[in-house]
């Protein structure tokens, strides 16, 4: 009997250890506006989760591990947008599954969110329609039609700060700055696009005030190049990084502190005169739309770096640093290999490889913004106008649908567009459509 009781005890303690261990969806919000729709699920801590489409009708499936519907959420809010309509159950394994009918094909972007001054841990769900046109945000408001696209490119460390030093003794500082030049050479180079170098020499600049230089330059991305180090030798491969959501709360709760007293403001907003409450939304969602088109570009970026070296992370990583946390422009980082790796730093060194690094993160720019171009930009007039003719190419061995890009001055995306293709995987003896702008 003693045993029987323990046997019944251990198992209503490890009950209520699951119980306590699932995460709730306390709630769920849904809204759309200009062609996106947002979902949020309002969780009762941090889940881990999946995403995946099915077709045939269209669906956005979502998984959350140990998930639960807390009681008091008796119905599901009505389908707005690209959505029809939300079901929720429950599978064998224990999973919540939340199911969105879709109403049209449409491109998804999830991310987690932690606690702000409204909310609680939240799982954010962007969906927008695969044909539309997502505008990018930018640092600055002003409308300048057939501008060009600002890229800032921050070269890491610099003067009395060498970053990391290789077993050769190269220092981080010198090949952020050489990259760098090459990107912005390349980028200069490219029809409606226009590179700022935050530091041009060997000298140091603090983390906000590098910010702030791509931020006065009205940048419509800040890309800030290193080369990471560990104790590991072995450890090789390039990663791209974009601010986490902790990083971001960290940084709206210090301009909150800081409105009152100092000039900022949120592309041409000041926060200067709004309340608190009102700044700290003003806030929440230019970070959002910031770090869903980082967590965007730095996809692309991998895809590119992925043809020419080991990548570490096929996906984005988020981590909170400081150089990422302008509210109002897409930043990532890109470490573009490690430099305690004696291979992988006498790449580094190597002219010929700095360049092809370049060209990688020039190509992963422009897929994104081919695909998203800021609407009063010259490569958003040249993506809505015509073609003036097409081209018809063959594909030939060794051909990849970057290099003919490059070699017709389009964007890859164009291609994928103009040809139908769901990726870049293309075959020899292929023939695709090409097309080509006048004044390109």
């Amino acid at each position: 009997m003693h045993c029987r009781r323990l046997i019944l005890t251990a198992l209503m303690l490890l009950l209520a250890a699951a119980a306590h261990s699932a995460t709730t969806v306390e709630n769920i919000r849904v809204w759309a506006e200009n062609n996106k729709t947002r979902v949020v699920l309002d969780l009762s801590r941090p889940a881990v989760h999946k995403i995946f489409t099915l077709r045939g009708p269209d669906r956005l499936v979502v998984d959350l591990k140990d998930g639960r519907l807390a009681t008091t959420l008796k119905s599901m809010p009505a389908g707005v947008g690209s959505i029809r309509e939300i079901r929720t159950g429950v599978r064998a394994n224990g999973q919540l599954r939340v199911v969105l009918d879709l109403t049209e094909n449409v491109r998804s972007r999830s991310f987690a969110a932690g606690p702000n001054q409204q909310y609680g841990d939240r799982l954010v769900i962007d969906l927008q329609s695969a044909g539309n046109l997502q505008a990018v945000k930018r640092a600055s408001e002003e409308y300048r039609p057939g501008r060009d696209l600002v890229i800032a490119i921050d070269p890491g460390h610099g003067g009395h700060d060498p970053g990391a030093v290789g077993r050769g003794r190269t220092k981080e500082k010198h090949v952020a700055l050489a990259v760098s030049r090459e990107l912005a050479a390349r980028i200069n180079a490219e029809r409606g696009m226009q590179a700022v170098l935050v530091r041009t020499g060997d000298y140091y600049i603090d983390h906000r005030r590098r910010t702030q230089i791509a931020r006065d330059s009205h940048a419509d991305l800040f890309i800030s190049i290193h080369a990471d180090a560990v104790r590991d030798r072995r450890a090789n491969g390039a990663t791209v990084y974009a601010l986490s959501m902790k990083g971001a709360s960290d940084e709206e709760a210090r301009l909150l502190a800081e409105r009152e007293n100092a000039a900022v403001r949120i592309g041409s907003v000041s926060l200067e005169d709004k309340d608190e409450v009102l700044a700290s939304v003003l806030l929440d969602l230019s970070q959002s739309a910031a770090l869903s088109a980082s967590l965007d570009v730095g996809s692309s970026v991998i895809r590119q770096l992925a043809k020419i070296v080991k990548v570490r992370r096929r996906n984005v990583q988020q981590a909170g640093l400081l150089v990422l946390k302008s509210p109002d422009m897409p930043s990532i980082l890109v470490e573009t290999a490690y430099i305690s790796n004696p291979n992988e730093e006498r790449l580094l060194r190597d002219q010929s490889h700095q360049r092809r690094l370049a060209d990688a993160i020039l190509a992963g720019v422009r897929d994104y913004f081919y695909a998203n171009p800021p609407p009063d930009t010259l490569i958003a007039a040249d993506v809505r106008r015509a073609p003036t003719e097409r081209v018809r190419h063959v594909i030939a061995r060794g051909d990849t649908l970057s290099d003919i890009a490059q070699r017709y001055n389009v964007s890859a995306a164009a291609i994928r567009t103009a040809n139908k293709l769901r990726n870049d995987r293309i075959r020899v003896g292929q023939t695709l459509s090409i097309p080509v702008f006048s004044g390109t």
